[in-house]
């Protein structure tokens, strides 16, 4: 029963990151990417960027969350390697 609820627990948060992606459209949200866009253009206005997006999100909301959602999925990463590590480290101490 324990090993169900891991993943119907991990189906919710993959829910929660991907619903907004569906459902909000047109969101706006001034973020890094777009200030140094700017601050680019105002020095130098000729320049073009080497590349373009692959996809383009629904809204500037969008990629917040897609950050979000990677700086999440890195921390619980990070968190259960050094668990896991540590778990090791415990039960080589008991033994």
């Amino acid at each position: 029963m324990k090993r169900w609820s891991n993943w119907v627990l991990l189906l919710l948060v993959a829910l929660l990151a991907v619903l907004p992606l569906i459902l909000v459209k047109d969101s706006e949200f001034g973020g890094a990417d777009g200030a140094a866009e700017e601050a680019i253009k105002e020095v130098a206005p000729d320049y073009e960027p080497w590349f373009q997006p692959l996809v383009e999100p629904p809204g500037g909301e969008t990629e917040s969350l897609l950050f979000a959602v990677q700086a999440a999925l890195g921390a619980g990463f990070i968190g259960y390697a050094i668990g896991l590590y540590r778990g090791r480290l415990n039960n080589g101490k008991e033994q």
